[in-house]
């Protein structure tokens, strides 16, 4: 039986591909290059800064233009958080299910405080979950399950009887590694972390719809 949900943001809770994906253009454009179409930087959008300067400009954090270009791209976003980002459709219905089965949520993600917790009040989110654990927040970020156990922490749940839902496999990795059960969302951005069979996940779905209905069937009655 459950007690808590845990969900990764970019690319499972909430769309964050258009914003992110123009400020990687925005750089494009300042350094002189083209501009790349958004489906083409989709799928590197959960690997955040990292991935969208490699999709963008090919390089890795080890090229010596990476830091200027990092921080400059963080910027473009930070002043565009919100501008087209949504949460995913079927989100708000299953969040509203979980809470209405007194079932706890939260949010884990990579993403820096700076940025998340801003976004998060921008989608109203921030009112309805005390857990919102950032790449920051602990010493060691995902695949480490350092934050999925703080997160278990916040939100006084058990690992064993929490799942964590993630679009990358890394998010699976951390959820294993910390005790719950993990799901694998389909809809999400994917990017180069292989087949989503091959990750692990002890549950794939396709729409956050099959997550309610999982969940609604595995909590013990009030």
């Amino acid at each position: 039986m459950f007690e808590a949900v845990l969900f990764d943001l970019d690319g499972t809770l909430a769309d964050t591909a258009p914003d992110l994906g123009r400020a990687a253009n925005r750089l494009l454009r300042e350094e002189g290059r083209d501009e790349q179409a958004l489906n083409a930087l989709r799928p590197y959008t959960s690997q955040g800064v990292r991935g969208l300067l490699r999709a963008a400009f090919g390089i890795t954090p080890e090229d010596a233009d990476y830091p200027r270009l990092a921080e400059r791209f963080l910027e473009f976003y930070e002043a565009h958080l919100c501008a087209e980002t949504r949460l995913f459709d079927g989100i708000p219905e299953l969040l509203d299910g979980l809470e209405a089965l007194n079932l706890g949520w939260g949010i884990v993600t990579n993403k820096r405080r700076r940025f998340t917790d801003p976004l998060v009040a921008l989608l109203n989110l921030a009112h309805r979950t005390p857990c919102v654990v950032s790449g920051d927040t602990t010493a060691e970020a995902k695949p480490s399950p350092m934050p999925i156990l703080h997160a278990c922490t916040l939100l006084g749940c058990q690992p064993g009887r929490t799942l964590y839902v993630g679009d990358d496999r890394r998010d699976i990795v951390a959820g294993k590694a910390a005790g719950c059960l993990t799901v694998a969302v389909s809809y999400g951005y994917l990017g180069d972390s292989g087949p989503l069979d091959t990750w692990g996940a002890d549950l794939i779905i396709d729409h956050p719809n099959e997550l309610a209905s999982f969940v609604a069937s595995r909590v013990a009655p009030k």
